[in-house]
């Protein structure tokens, strides 16, 4: 007979984060991925390039943008925040923070292209302000507690993403963008 488990328990490997879950014993906590674990992190990748990126969900997409110095394209698959189904936009956050790759190729060139399974639009991203990025955080940690606390643990933050204090240093470290569908 299997027994309740308590919700602020470690997840198992089978729950849908559990994957990432699992790779948090390589990650350099608060450190871009390296190595081993870089190639892990970019396996989602394949799956895409397999056309297979639908068994990842609408949970994630996978972002096609341009390198900031040398032009070329580049890929990285991100765990979706929230879409706004009025809008058609969709919220990302970087979880290493203003240093990762994809984040400040995006600062430099806003426009790219997104796909969600077979489906690839271009968009147009845009930083959330702080306060817009605190309630975006607040509602993904109130639909989503378990991945939101995983999610802190594999970025090596010692707060509680439940809490106030918790969610504005959350905003402070994950700066999150909305991808805006443009025409291009």
């Amino acid at each position: 007979m299997e027994t309740p488990r308590d919700p602020e328990s470690r997840l198992e490997p089978t729950d849908w984060i559990g994957c990432i879950d699992l790779l948090e014993f390589a990650v350099p906590h608060s450190r871009k991925p390296r190595g081993l674990t870089l190639r892990l992190y970019r396996l989602p990748i394949a799956l895409y390039r397999l056309g297979l990126g639908g068994l990842l969900g609408s949970r994630f997409l996978l972002l096609e943008h341009r390198g900031r110095r040398s032009g070329q394209t580049r890929y990285a698959v991100l765990e979706v925040v929230r879409r706004d189904a009025a809008t058609g936009a969709y919220i990302v956050g970087s979880g290493f923070g203003e240093g990762s790759e994809w984040f400040l190729n995006l600062m430099a060139d806003p426009h790219c292209h997104l796909q969600i399974g077979r489906r690839r639009f271009a968009v147009t991203a845009r930083r959330l302000a702080q306060e817009e990025s605190k309630r975006e955080l607040l509602d993904y940690v109130r639909r989503h507690p378990r991945a939101a606390h995983a999610v802190v643990r594999i970025i090596g933050l010692d707060l509680n993403p439940s809490t106030p204090a918790g969610i504005d240093a959350f905003a402070r470290a994950v700066p999150l963008l909305a991808l805006e569908r443009s025409s291009s």
